[in-house]
């Protein structure tokens, strides 16, 4: 994806950007990288539906997911190790060509902040590569109030994605009161009725994720065990 003849600088570049996708090589055109930023914990048919729609509405060049590290607003929960995420969200868009997983989150020591993300991105990608920060319209309405969100909006443009007839009232006040300037756009999705405490609950009561999540990611979650899997066939019942 880059001009001959720079050989040298691509393998600088390949060095600095890890799994993510490299854009912005053409200047005379402008490109569209969204990030689909979560916990995944585990990763399900809403996520993927809400980047699949942000990609097609938002004229997107890629979506790259990145399961978060060390979850800022999660340190006084249970998450499922980075590598376990990472891995099942590897398995959910693998076939997707549009569609990347992205370790960046990962690997990063220490509490996982979505500021030092996008700001770490910027610095990376050139000034013709535009930042999309995917989310549910509900963390929209936080946003404000995560660590240093001036940068947030700074940096990127925010996607809300929201379930059918879900007020944005409170995402919109939230945004309109904020003495930092935000660019969002809303989109409905109406798989985001699925969530991932959902899916971790049907585990752990035995019940099957056929049609909620990728049948790979459900294979990973019954070899490895995760969320309480009894082993068994997929969606026994226990007794």
């Amino acid at each position: 994806m880059h001009p001959k003849g720079q050989e040298e600088a691509l393998a600088f570049d390949e060095r600095e950007w890890g799994d993510l996708p490299p854009l912005g090589e053409d200047p005379s055109r402008t490109y569209r990288l969204g990030i689909m930023g979560g916990t995944f914990d585990p990763i399900h048919h809403g996520h993927l539906v809400a980047a699949e729609q942000a990609f097609d509405d938002l004229n997107l060049d890629v979506v790259v997911f990145m399961p978060a590290g060390r979850p800022a607003f999660k340190q006084n929960k249970k998450v499922t190790s980075g590598e376990d995420r990472y891995a099942m969200t590897l398995l959910a868009t693998a076939d997707n060509p549009h569609f990347t997983a992205s370790r960046f989150e990962v690997d990063r020591e220490g509490v996982t902040y979505t500021a030092d993300t996008l700001e770490l991105l910027r610095a990376l990608y050139p000034a013709n590569v535009e930042l999309y920060f995917i989310t549910g319209a509900d963390a929209i309405a936080d946003v404000v109030r995560w660590k240093d969100a001036g940068r947030i909006g700074a940096n990127a443009k925010l996607v809300g994605a929201t379930r059918p007839g879900y007020d944005l009232a409170r995402a919109q006040e939230a945004i309109e009161e904020s003495p930092y300037t935000f660019d969002v756009t809303y989109l409905e999705v109406p798989a985001l009725a699925i969530s991932s405490s959902y899916l971790r609950e049907r585990v752990m009561a035995g019940q099957s994720l056929r049609y909620l999540t990728p049948d790979q990611v459900t294979g990973y979650i019954h070899k490895h065990g995760l969320y309480g899997a009894s082993g068994g066939r997929y969606g026994q019942a226990r007794r």
